[in-house]
């Protein structure tokens, strides 16, 4: 019968599976817990990094649905959770892993889709939500803009066009 305390701690993280966005699971062997803490201000507010038992880490993922990370979960083990910008979270564990060899990004799941360690640093050189949407919206209004002009211009050329053939038939009706 399974005890009541790993039974809660596979509650929790089922729990953290099903509410986050993305999970990322590391390798920390070798990180002090000085640098730990440094990790979690780097991976934002958005993001939980929780150092979990590989058994019971496996047990939750399957029950929430997420069977792509069982290969992952060998050695020292240790998950972001990430509520909101997967980017944002990706990026500070990539920083915190150029500073910190220790750190070993080994794979996550990202919208219920598996990522390997390099999608995962692939993610982490996209800009963020908010940039991308700022393009997006920058885009969209130089081509509205666009559109208007072409809107605007074909009415003022048809004016043009008039104006010249009624002057046009103007010397021709003065010169006969």
């Amino acid at each position: 019968m399974a005890r009541p305390d790993k039974a809660a701690a596979v509650a929790e993280l089922t729990d953290k599976f099903r509410s986050s966005n993305a999970a990322v699971v590391t390798a920390y062997t070798g990180l002090s817990v000085a640098q730990l803490k440094e990790l979690r201000r780097a991976l934002g507010e958005n993001a939980q990094y929780r150092v979990a038992k590989n058994t019971l880490t496996k047990i939750a993922a399957n029950e929430a649905g997420i069977t792509s990370l069982d290969d992952l979960f060998a050695g020292s083990t240790a998950i972001a959770f990430v509520t909101g910008d997967p980017v944002e979270s990706a990026k500070g564990l990539r920083d915190f892993a150029k500073d910190n060899p220790h750190l070993v990004i080994k794979g996550g799941v990202l919208d219920g889709e598996a990522l390997s360690a390099d999608e995962i640093n692939k993610l982490a050189d996209l800009e963020s939500r908010e940039v991308l949407l700022a393009k997006l919206a920058g885009a969209m209004k130089g081509k509205q803009s666009q559109a208007a002009a072409l809107f605007q211009a074909l009415p003022s050329k048809f004016v043009r066009t008039a104006e010249a053939l009624r002057a046009q038939k103007a010397e021709q009706g003065g010169a006969e």
